[in-house]
């Protein structure tokens, strides 16, 4: 037997009170008598009465709900962000609604305004680029948003990230003083902005800067999985390349596994840095020398960032640039 759904209008037939009296009373408004309020409540308890959020939502056109929008739910990146936004958004008592894009431009689009059909009062974006499409709706929605690890050149939407080109034109330089001249750069997607904009200026900044010349062909550009990482491991012995730099932690394990698998001895005959510090890095063998992105502060940071904006508080600075350390592991020779 189906359970019967309470409403707003039973509870405050069964208390002998006005459905705006049951309203002031759920929400915590403080004008109803303690006597009144204490009544409510206990009906509320027998009832099991549980406020429907879209309805209150249409009432008060505030859902306390914020949208988030993964590219990959499976990559331990994404989770270490989403673990972050969740707690502060329980902190100040927002509901999370993850919705994962694969990846997927059009499916961005779609994703979104399945989000927005849901009246939420906020956007947390953590795909790899902006579109021109994704702005357009940004804009037409007017629902606020902020990005988390994900820049936008413009700097018209908030977003918290960490000086990728500073950080990587750090590693590069420590490879190189490592005597390794032969560096690859290896990627995901180069048409986001931190890859193919900030990270490989990074690189190229520390080779400019090592009077190293930049060489196309120590380029790379593959999908965030363990098994392309691998594939990658013969063409770096083919081409005689002494380290690389690798943008999301599963490649560069795949390209760990791959070196060894091959028989080539890491960190003594080929170095490997990693961009995000993500729990794998941790778990391979060697572990991975890696920047230590601060995920957790980055995902906790745009979400408060978001209920500022939402709330219209005051907001000192919208682009937040965080601190980043760097973690000296098993696949790098020299330590700090």
């Amino acid at each position: 037997m189906e359970k019967q759904t309470i409403t707003i209008y039973d509870v405050a037939r069964e208390a002998n009170v006005s459905m705006a009296t049951v309203s002031r009373v759920v929400n915590g408004n403080p004008n109803v008598k303690p006597t009144t309020r204490k009544k409510v409540l206990e009906v509320i308890d027998r009832l099991d009465y549980r406020p429907n959020a879209v309805a209150r939502g249409l009432a008060s056109k505030k859902t306390t709900t914020v949208g988030v929008i993964v590219p990959d739910v499976t990559n331990l990146f994404f989770a270490s962000l989403a673990r972050g936004i969740d707690d502060i958004a329980t902190m100040y008592k927002y509901n999370i609604i993850l919705a994962n894009s694969d990846q997927n431009e059009s499916k961005e689009i779609q994703v979104l305004n399945t989000l927005l059909a849901k009246q939420v009062d906020g956007i947390i974006y953590m795909g790899n680029k902006i579109t021109d499409e994704l702005r357009a709706e940004f804009s037409r929605s007017k629902t606020p948003v902020v990005l988390a690890g994900t820049v936008d050149p413009d700097q018209q939407v908030g977003s918290v990230n960490i000086d990728y080109i500073a950080a990587t034109e750090t590693i590069i330089s420590k490879l190189i003083e490592n005597n390794n001249k032969k560096i690859a750069f290896i990627s995901t997607a180069l048409a986001n902005p931190i890859n193919g904009q900030y990270r490989l200026k990074g690189y190229k900044n520390a080779l400019l800067s090592a009077g190293i010349p930049f060489d196309e062909s120590l380029v790379f550009e593959t999908a965030a999985t363990v098994a392309a990482g691998e594939e990658l491991a013969q063409e770096m012995i083919e081409k005689d390349v002494k380290g690389a730099y690798v943008s999301d932690d599963e490649l560069a394990i795949g390209l760990l596994n791959g070196m060894i698998n091959a028989g080539v001895n890491v960190p003594e005959d080929f170095e490997i840095f990693t961009s995000n510090n993500s729990k794998i890095t941790e778990m391979a063998r060697p572990q991975l020398s890696s920047i230590m992105l601060p995920l957790y502060d980055i995902g906790a940071v745009a979400m408060r960032l978001l209920t500022k904006i939402m709330n219209k508080e005051e907001i000192d600075e919208k682009t937040i640039t965080l601190p980043y350390k760097i973690a000296y592991r098993g696949t790098t020779t020299k330590e700090d």
